[in-house]
C-alpha cells in the first residue's frame, strides 16, 4: 500500500498565530505527523482567533510543555530527538534562553531541520522589532505597489499574504533541507524571514519598475473590475492582444480596433480612454449575461465570489464546510494524502503523564509516555 509522501517525517510545531502553524499544516496536509508543543496557556490563537486556530491545526496533536521549567525542558528534548523537522517563531534570542535553539537541539539530534520563521530574520536593523503581517507587507515595498491608504483606517490585501508566502518558503526550505540531508546526513539551521519572503515575490513587479517605470503598474487596459446593470462586479482580464481583439469584436468598439492597438504596449497609452469606454458598455447588461458571453467568445472573465460562496461552491475541489469546521484539501492531488476532513486538537490532548518522557512515534500521530 502506497504511503502518504510525507509519511515518516515528524514535526515539532512551537510556534503560533499564523506563519508556522500554516507550515507545518502543510506539511501535515502531505502526511507528516504533526507534534503542537504549545504553553500551559495555549496557542494564543486559540482565544483571539479561535476559527483561524481551527483552519491551519487540523490534524495535529497538542502536548502542553512548560518550556520556562527545567522538567518542561527536559521533555521537549526528549521529544525532538526523534523529531526530523522543527518550527519556532520567537523573536532572536528567545530560543536560546529557553535552551530550545538549534546549537543546543542539533547536539541531541543532528539531523534536525531547524526552521526559524519570523517577520524580519535573525539579522539586520528590524531582526527584534514586533511585528504582524501589516508590517511586513510595508516594509517590502508590496503596500506601496497599491493606491495610498487613507490615515487611521483600515489597510491591507484581505488575505495574509506577508504570513503565508513565510510559510510556503518556510515548507519549500524544509522540503528541500531533507532532500539534502538524504546526501549529507545532517540536519541544518534555517531563517526565514516574512520580509525576505515577501520581498522574492516582489521580484516580478521589481523588474517591471525597473524597466518601465512604477506609473505603468496601474495601466492595465482590458483588466479589472466593472460595475454591472445589476451592480454586480465583473471581473475581466483580456491583457493578451488575441482577448482583446475578441473583446473588440464582441462589444463591436471600432474606436479601439485599428493597428494603433494592436499591442499591448500601444493600449497603455490609451487606457483611460478604454477604461470609460469599458465602464459604460458593461452597466448595459446584468453579470450572468456578461458572462455567458465572454465565456462565448472565450474571453477571461468571471464574478466577484464571496468567501462565503466558495464554501458551498459545488464543484469546489479544495475547501468545504461541516457545519462551522472548515474541509479543507490540499490543493494539488496526490497518492494516499490524509483525510481532509480534521479537526483541530484540544489543548494539550496529548500530553502524557506527568513525569514521563515523549516518544514520537514515526509515520503516526501519536504521543506515547515511556518510563
Amino acid at each position: 500500500m502506497m504511503q502518504s509522501p510525507l509519511a515518516d517525517v515528524r514535526v515539532v510545531d512551537l510556534s503560533e498565530l499564523l506563519p508556522g502553524p500554516y507550515a507545518t499544516q502543510l506539511l501535515g496536509d502531505l502526511g507528516a505527523t504533526v507534534i503542537k508543543v504549545e504553553r500551559p496557556a495555549g496557542d494564543n490563537a486559540r482565544a483571539m482567533l479561535p476559527g483561524l486556530f481551527a483552519a491551519v491545526n487540523r490534524g495535529k496533536e497538542s502536548v502542553v510543555i512548560d518550556l520556562k521549567s527545567e522538567d518542561g525542558r527536559r521533555r521537549f528534548r526528549d521529544l525532538v530527538a526523534d523529531a526530523d523537522v522543527m518550527v519556532e517563531g520567537f523573536r532572536p534570542g528567545v530560543a536560546e534562553r529557553l535552551g530550545v535553539d538549534y546549537a543546543t537541539l542539533s547536539k541531541i539530534n543532528p539531523r534536525l531541520v531547524y526552521v526559524s520563521l519570523t517577520g524580519y530574520g535573525q539579522q539586520g536593523a528590524m531582526a527584534d522589532q514586533p511585528g504582524h503581517d501589516l508590517n511586513y507587507l510595508a516594509a517590502s515595498g508590496v503596500l506601496g505597489l497599491m493606491p495610498p491608504p487613507e490615515p487611521g483606517r483600515p489597510h491591507g490585501l484581505g488575505l495574509p499574504v506577508g504570513d503565508l508566502a513565510g510559510s510556503m518558503f518556510a515548507v519549500v526550505s524544509v522540503l528541500a533541507a531533507l532532500m539534502q540531508r538524504q546526501h549529507s546526513g545532517r540536519g541544518q539551521y534555517l531563517d526565514v524571514s516574512i520580509t525576505d519572503a515577501l520581498s522574492h515575490w516582489m521580484t516580478p513587479r521589481l523588474g517591471m519598475i525597473l524597466r518601465d517605470g512604477a506609473g505603468q503598474m496601474h495601466q492595465r487596459p482590458g483588466y479589472g473590475f466593472f460595475q454591472c446593470a445589476d451592480g454586480r462586479m465583473l471581473v475581466l482580464a483580456a491583457m493578451e492582444d488575441h482577448f482583446w481583439t475578441r473583446l473588440v469584436d464582441l462589444l463591436d468598439l471600432a474606436e479601439f480596433a485599428g493597428p494603433a492597438f494592436a499591442t499591448y504596449r500601444q493600449r497603455q497609452a490609451a487606457f483611460e480612454a478604454i477604461k470609460a469606454r469599458l465602464d459604460q458598455e458593461f452597466r448595459a447588461q446584468p453579470l450572468a449575461a456578461w458572462l455567458k458571453q465572454l465565456q462565448a467568445h472565450d474571453i477571461p472573465a468571471n464574478g466577484l465570489a464571496t468567501p462565503e460562496e466558495t464554501l458551498d461552491d459545488p464543484e469546489g475541489r479544495v475547501i468545504g464546510r461541516d457545519g462551522k469546521d472548515l474541509i479543507a484539501r490540499f490543493p494539488v492531488p496526490m497518492h494516499a494524502l490524509p483525510p481532509a476532513a480534521r479537526h483541530a486538537p484540544a489543548l494539550g490532548a496529548h500530553t502524557p503523564d506527568p513525569g514521563a518522557n515523549i516518544l514520537l512515534r514515526a509515520g503516526t500521530a501519536e504521543v506515547e509516555a515511556r518510563s
